[in-house]
């Protein structure tokens, strides 16, 4: 297992006493379509955590990936202008979150960030999420996603 999903698992098992079940695609699972395909399961079910920028904090969006993130909506939800949400800056999410974009999981970040959840996960039994590295991601339940990362579920999807 690569030393990154390690030390995930650890996190998980550390902070929140999950036992996570990583699993691992050499071929990579960097877009939501790589992951569905190397898992089999519905584009829908992949929760991408991405990390914008609304106005001068980050904020992380557990997003289904069968959608596309509003950055308006988001807006909406932080109370920001509009013009003032967009996708944060590679460098600025590893040294925050303390992930790599690609990579990042739903929890167990570095720093505490407000964690958004798209409704849409919510309608799936199970989901698959990052695991510390673009090759690995694990199953959990929307649910105990939403308990871990402390997230809110609201609409901001196109």
């Amino acid at each position: 297992m690569h030393e990154r999903a390690r030390e995930f698992g650890e996190r998980a098992d550390t902070e929140y006493g999950f036992d996570i079940d990583v699993h691992e695609f050499p071929e990579g699972t960097k877009t939501a379509a790589d992951a569905a395909n190397a898992i089999s399961c519905d584009v829908a079910q992949i929760a991408s955590s991405l990390v914008f920028r609304a106005g001068d904090d980050l904020v992380v969006v557990v997003t289904s990936g069968a959608n596309r993130v509003s950055e308006a909506k988001l807006a909406d939800v932080e109370g920001v202008p509009k013009g003032e949400v967009e996708m944060a800056d590679a460098a600025e999410i590893r040294n925050t979150v303390g992930w790599s974009i690609g990579g990042v999981p739903p929890f167990c970040h570095d720093a505490e960030l407000p964690v958004y959840l798209d409704e849409t996960l919510t309608e799936f039994e199970t989901v698959w999420a990052a695991a510390g590295t673009p090759k690995a991601v694990f199953p959990i339940s929307p649910g105990k996603l939403r308990e871990f990362s402390g997230a809110t579920v609201v609409a901001v999807s196109e």
